[in-house]
């Protein structure tokens, strides 16, 4: 697919945050069993029910532009995941397997808030007045998810790491 204006541009990056909301539904189940301090558990499992949430929100944005949500597959989302899961298998031990995860979530998120970011101030630029709250509140949902991420790296589960 060629890409020929800024809003096909801007619909291409919408179908592939779709796909990344749709390979994390896949993976934070599996990063969840993986984890072992409770609070981390819960982390995952609550962003999990916000990632459902985002994906609603991308397919509810795609089908009011008439375009499939399943059309791009996000290949950095797919390597990210891939090396999250490598790295949790390589790592036997409990805390420092959670200080990984961590890790690789944040990645994740980083990843996330710099493409809402984008597609919000593309929105903007665009004037897709209909699309842009959902962005804006995606966006500090997940700066949200990264600033509790972060707290309890620091707090408990780097520490815990460090311990080992």
């Amino acid at each position: 697919m060629n890409v020929d204006n800024f809003r096909e541009m801007y619909i291409a990056e919408l179908q592939e945050l779709r796909s990344v909301e749709a390979q994390l539904v896949e993976a934070l189940p599996k990063m969840a069993d993986m984890a072992s301090h409770p609070e981390l558990k819960q982390a995952i499992q609550t962003h999990l029910e916000e990632t459902r949430w985002q994906q609603s929100q991308l397919d509810e944005i795609l089908r009011r532009h008439g375009v499939d949500p399943r059309e791009h597959v996000d290949q950095a989302m797919q390597a990210m995941l891939k090396e999250a899961e490598k790295w949790a298998g390589m790592v036997p031990d409990q805390d420092l397997r959670d200080a990984g995860l961590i890790a690789s979530a944040q990645r994740v998120e980083h990843y996330e808030i710099a493409v809402y970011g984008s597609l919000a101030t593309w929105a903007k630029q665009l004037e897709l007045d209909e699309d842009l709250p959902a962005l804006l509140d995606i966006l500090e949902e997940e700066k949200r998810t990264d600033e509790s991420l972060s707290t309890l790296a620091k707090r408990v589960v780097n520490p815990n790491a460090a311990a080992t």
